[in-house]
């Protein structure tokens, strides 16, 4: 919304504790579309009516090296419904000069300008022990192809 970003936090799972967009798992048979307004339906119980493909990042953890997990980001334009806390998520909206940076995955702070300017981007993380950014590359593209 107009100066305000709704994220929430995970309660359970991986990256419980962060403050985080919604999001899983790509279910067999389903488009990665089609999962991204389920994971929502399902986590802040919101029915998405348009989004838009703006980025994908490609994780890495030193621990598991050469295991990358591929994350395609969205941003929903519209949707119906008021956000809800469900047993995976607490949703809250943030001021955009308000974003907790410090309570999200640390590399939110390098890609987040980006998608609040309207940019499109991919970008690969590799993170270290504790989750620290150990490298970073992010690079703005017109357009979104996979």
């Amino acid at each position: 919304e107009e100066n305000r970003i709704l994220l929430a936090m995970k309660k359970r799972g991986f990256g419980a504790g962060r403050y985080n967009g919604f999001g899983g798992k790509v279910e067999d048979g389903e488009a990665i579309t089609e999962a991204a307004i389920r994971e929502t339906k399902e986590e802040v119980d919101l029915d998405v009516q348009e989004l838009e493909k703006i980025g994908i990042h490609e994780f890495e953890f030193s621990h598991e090296r050469g295991h990358i997990l591929e994350v395609h980001v969205f941003l929903i334009k519209r949707y119906a419904g008021t956000p809800k806390e469900t047993e995976e998520m607490k949703p809250e909206w943030f001021a955009l000069d308000a974003i907790p940076f410090d309570i999200m995955w640390p590399d939110d702070r390098y890609w987040f300008p980006l998608m609040l300017a309207g940019k499109k981007f991919k970008t690969r993380f590799l993170f270290g022990e504790g989750d620290i950014v150990l490298e970073k590359h992010i690079e703005e593209v017109t357009e979104i192809l996979s």
